[in-house]
């Protein structure tokens, strides 16, 4: 099942003051990304984010699923209403994410 339009329009509506926050297709899904950093994955109308520590200690009774079968458990965020605290927690989470990888242009031969 992919995510529908009205769950990706609404986690957009409910992170819309968190300006930092963007989306990219990804087969059917979307990817979210926070200052450039990816943080996770929405599928299957769910918000699924990296599990680093700081995540796992802002929600001690999480919810590990895989976003697709045979895929790592990522950490379930059901409760995305509160702007402030996804704030410190997209803060967190950024924090221990490494820095993305610089492109590099493939030479024309």
């Amino acid at each position: 099942m992919a995510t529908s339009k009205d769950f990706l329009d609404y986690l957009k509506e409910q992170l819309r003051e968190i300006p930092e926050v963007t989306y990219r297709p990804m087969m059917g899904e979307y990817l979210i990304y926070y200052r450039d950093k990816l943080l996770g994955d929405i599928c299957d109308n769910r918000l699924l984010l990296k599990p680093v520590n700081a995540a796992k200690e802002m929600l001690p009774s999480v919810e590990m699923q895989p976003p697709y079968k045979g895929a790592k458990p990522m950490i379930v965020v059901d409760d995305f209403e509160d702007v402030e605290f996804m704030r410190e927690l997209f803060d967190a989470v950024y924090s221990e994410l490494p820095a993305p990888k610089k492109k590099t242009k493939k030479a024309d031969y």
